[in-house]
């Protein structure tokens, strides 16, 4: 039986200073708790709507209908909670591209990109600190639980882009057509705020600015960041 003790700690855990606090993370439905499980994550706990009893885990816990909307962060949860630990982050190598992401704020785009970096086989995601938390209940969501297969990394990004053998390329308003550049077979593709782009400190560190070139006739600012980095990194990998 699930105590109120458990229930307000998966509460809880929509906060990241909870998350923090205790290491742990929360996921809702089957499909992402199973990716999860299945590419060797830690549970802390599984809970499955009694009724629906569709989810095939060792021992969940089986909770009512009631607790389990107690409990999610959805407004018509979909049966299936898991808790599991926050993972070590791996360190970051320069095998292959890097993504690294200068304080974007909204869970929808680092979800979406976290999926991209899955999609396109990019190993590493590295994130500057003011980078909204990934294990966020909406970035999540966003991921369709690629977040087991890309190791995400917050760190001091000015430092790491200091001291990164690859060369760094960054998107920028005025840069140059990605479609004339001879991409490299590794480097780091850096992409900024969602409102300000790539910061001052940040562009220093760049060593060949790109953009993707505009052919409408509308005023339209710029592109979503999730939107830039697919276009981005099909070109790398085309």
């Amino acid at each position: 039986m699930v105590t109120k003790n458990q229930i307000k700690l998966v509460v809880n855990l929509k906060q990241k200073k909870y998350r923090t606090q205790h290491g742990l993370f929360v996921v809702e439905g089957e499909k992402t708790v199973s990716e999860l499980l299945n590419a060797g994550l830690e549970p802390f706990g599984l809970f499955v709507d009694e009724v629906e009893k569709g989810a095939d885990f060792n021992n969940p816990e089986l909770v009512s209908s009631t607790i389990l909307k107690q409990m999610s962060s959805l407004s018509s949860p979909n049966g299936v909670l898991g808790v599991f630990h926050i993972p070590v982050p791996k360190p970051v190598d320069g095998a292959d591209w890097v993504v690294a992401l200068d304080a974007v704020r909204d869970p929808g785009n680092l979800g979406t990109i976290i999926r991209l970096c899955d999609w396109f086989g990019i190993p590493h995601l590295v994130c500057s600190q003011d980078t909204v938390d990934c294990f966020n209940p909406k970035v999540l969501q966003a991921t369709m639980g690629s977040i087991a297969r890309v190791n995400v990394a917050y760190m001091d990004l000015g430092a790491y882009l200091e001291e990164t053998a690859l060369p760094v390329y960054g998107a920028f308003m005025d840069g140059d057509s990605v479609y004339q550049q001879k991409l490299p077979s590794k480097g780091v593709l850096v992409m900024g705020n969602e409102a300000n782009g790539i910061s001052e400190a940040v562009s220093g560190l760049v060593t060949t600015r790109i953009s993707i070139p505009q052919y409408g006739k509308t005023t339209t600012e710029s592109l979503n960041v999730a939107t830039a980095t697919a276009i981005l990194l099909n070109e790398i990998r085309r």
